[in-house]
């Protein structure tokens, strides 16, 4: 089974991909191969930079760009059951439908967001409730709508194939997990 994991800031995709990679999934993350292009670029991660890198990459390379590299790893690794974390545009949607994958969209309440990343600290979440509003509203919808590189998280939400509403303990959490994935094979 292969899924394409997005949805809200803070909502834990984080959390349900350790949960499937527990499950035996492989785990592949546009973050991660975003800061490295950032890292590569001797840039500094934050938010703002991770936008910009993404849309360059994905305006050069095509919209799916992401997905498409993180495939091949996946390929390369002969790996059956993957995650692709982070899915932003219905490029990368379409392409991880288009390969027989699933879309799984994460999310909770607006308050249980904030606190988690103010709690977990990395160089994308030092922000005040007011700038973490700003940046989810600039990832929901495009910047440029007649323009596919651009990130469009409402887009891939729309495009979901099952929603886990992320807003309890962990053990509902995989509770809900497991109800997706006996959604999406059936």
């Amino acid at each position: 089974m292969i899924l394409g994991i997005t949805g809200t800031i803070g909502a834990g995709k984080g959390t349900v991909v350790d949960y499937l990679v527990g499950k035996g999934f492989k785990h592949y993350s546009v973050r991660e191969a975003i800061t490295e292009e950032i890292m590569r670029r001797g840039l500094s991660v934050n938010r703002t930079t991770m936008n910009e890198v993404a849309t360059d990459m994905r305006k050069k390379h095509g919209a799916s760009y992401f997905g498409d590299v993180l495939w091949a790893r996946a390929a390369a690794d002969r790996a059956e059951n993957f995650i692709i974390e982070s899915i932003r545009t219905t490029m990368e949607a379409e392409r991880v439908k288009e390969k027989g994958g699933f879309i799984l969209v994460v999310d909770a309440p607006e308050a249980v967001r904030y606190d988690r990343i103010k709690g977990r600290g990395t160089e994308t979440d030092s922000v005040t409730l007011e700038e973490f509003r700003a940046q989810e509203a600039r990832e929901m919808t495009s910047e440029n709508p007649s323009d596919p590189s651009y990130m469009n998280i409402r887009g891939v939400i729309d495009m979901a194939d099952a929603t886990v509403v992320n807003d309890g303990t962990l053990e509902e959490l995989g509770l809900k997990v497991e109800q997706a994935l006996a959604k999406l094979r059936s």
